[in-house]
Order: structure tokens, then C-alpha cells, then sequence
């Protein structure tokens, strides 16, 4: 059986990052684990509960202790795919890359554009996790890979990624910190609800392909302030991260960019 690890990943070390581990299971796909930031997934390989109301911790990806936390949680199995949300390339990225274009072109009307990447941000954390993976046995997967082939290291998207999720037609506002910017005349409360609806869209959506989600999206009543749904969009985001993962492996995904770096995004059925 297969097993997919969807990470999130924070282009800064001080912000935390989502983490998502996938099992196949028959004909369907489980979540084994499911955590905010990197240190309370690997507390859930030593047993301990991701407390989903205490405040991520931001730290640098250890992509090895990640790995040796999913063996553990699948009982000494392998991961097959590594999907991560973070610009990757063969190259020291500088700049916009042709994977950053070509995924604007194609998506650009559709609210779906990539920001450019740059030295800084996320520069050597990026490199160093492409590296690291490549070492640990898992190459980046580029235009010229094969769809479906692993052990692969997958750069993906999750924005144009939930456009066949929920058979939407333009880029989905469920980002919290952008509330404001999707719908400035509407007053906060309002907000904060129409995120949560997003949110709550999406989550059902991954729960229609993902058995075992171990995550709730919280009514409107029990926020006790709307950085507190911040874990909550993140861990989201590791699963859009895994269901890609998936995706591809049924060769279900199309690569946008070069043999140098390529952006994975899922194909609608019957593409």
C-alpha cells in the first residue's frame, strides 16, 4: 500500500507548517496523522495529541525526523510521495521560474497565479528541503517525470489544486488573513463566517476522498479569536497537499514547468 506525506510548508523558519501523512487502504485513503507544525507531528509519532488550541510552533523542516515519524506511524512502511506547498527546483532559485509562468498562464484567469519566489523567501529553506529529499531517496519530480512515478518529491499548488476539489470556477477565499481583502464592505463577523463556510467546504470535500480526518472546522460560537482558525487552515492545506499526492499517483496530475522545476496540479475527471 501507498503512503503520501503533504506538507504545507512556511517559506520562513519562524511560521509553522502544516503536515498531513496519507495510507492507501484498499480502494480508499486514510489519514494517519494530522498536526499543525512540524514538532506536534512528530509529537504524534512519540504519542502525544496535537493540541489544536495551543499556538503552532514555527521551526526549520527536518525532512528526515518527518520521514522517520511516518515510518513509525505506518508501522514501518515507507512513504511513496512527499507533496509540498513551497517553490522547488534542481536550480538555486532566484527568481521567477518558467513552473511560476506557466502556472500563471494557465490559471492566472481564474484568481490562480503563483507569487515569484525569490532568493529570500523561500531560498535556502527551499533548498535545503529539495536537497534533503534527494538524499533521503525522494527526487523532485519535473516536467520531465513520468506522472505517477516514485519515490518522487512533488512540488504543488494548493489553490488551482482546489479548483476540480469542489468543481469551482475561480480561486476559493478561504485564506483567514485575506478575509478583509475578499470582502471589505462586509462587517467582521460576517467575515469570519464566510471563511469558516469555505473552510467547512473544503474540509467535506477531503473528507469525500480521505477516510480517518481527524479535524473539525469550528462553529462561528467557538472562535475565540480568527488566528485561532490559522492551525486549522494550515492542516487543511497539508491534506490539499496529500490529496495531490494521490492525484498523482493515479496519474491523474499535470506538470507545469520544465525539467528543471514543475508545478503538480490535479486534471478534472476525465482530462
Amino acid at each position: 500500500m501507498s503512503a503520501i506525506l503533504g506538507i504545507d510548508a512556511a517559506w520562513t523558519v519562524g511560521r509553522p507548517s502544516g503536515v498531513a501523512l496519507l495510507e492507501e487502504q484498499g480502494r480508499r485513503w486514510h489519514c494517519v496523522a494530522l498536526a499543525p507544525s512540524y514538532a506536534q507531528f512528530d509529537g504524534l509519532a512519540a504519542g502525544s495529541a496535537v493540541d489544536w488550541q495551543a499556538r503552532p510552533p514555527g521551526s526549520v523542516p527536518d525532512l528526515a525526523a518527518l520521514l522517520a515519524a511516518s515510518r513509525q506511524l505506518l508501522d514501518g512502511k515507507p512513504v511513496q510521495v512527499i507533496a509540498v506547498d513551497m517553490p522547488l527546483s534542481l536550480e538555486p532559485i532566484r527568481g521567477r521560474r518558467e513552473a511560476d509562468a506557466a502556472v500563471s498562464r494557465a490559471f492566472g484567469a481564474q484568481g490562480c497565479a503563483v507569487h515569484s519566489p525569490s532568493a529570500l523567501r523561500p531560498g535556502a529553506v527551499a533548498d535545503r528541503l529539495r536537497a534533503d529529499a534527494d538524499n533521503l531517496g525522494y527526487p523532485l519530480a519535473t516536467a520531465a517525470t513520468p506522472g505517477g512515478q516514485a519515490p518522487a518529491l512533488l512540488e504543488v499548488y494548493p489553490h488551482p489544486a482546489l479548483l476540480p476539489l469542489l468543481d469551482a470556477r475561480y480561486r476559493v477565499p478561504y485564506k483567514v488573513a485575506n478575509r478583509r481583502k475578499y470582502w471589505p464592505d462586509v462587517a467582521p463577523d460576517e467575515r469570519l463566517a464566510r471563511v469558516l463556510q469555505q473552510l467547512d467546504e473544503i474540509h467535506c470535500a477531503l473528507q469525500r476522498e480521505i477516510d480517518g480526518v481527524p479535524l473539525d472546522v469550528p462553529p462561528l460560537a467557538d472562535i475565540a479569536s480568527a488566528a485561532s482558525l490559522k492551525a486549522v487552515e494550515d492542516a487543511l492545506d497539508a491534506l490539499i497537499c496529500g490529496w495531490v499526492g494521490i492525484r498523482y499517483l493515479a496519474g491523474l496530475c499535470r506538470a507545469h514547468g520544465d525539467d528543471t522545476a514543475a508545478i503538480w496540479i490535479p486534471t478534472a475527471d476525465g482530462e
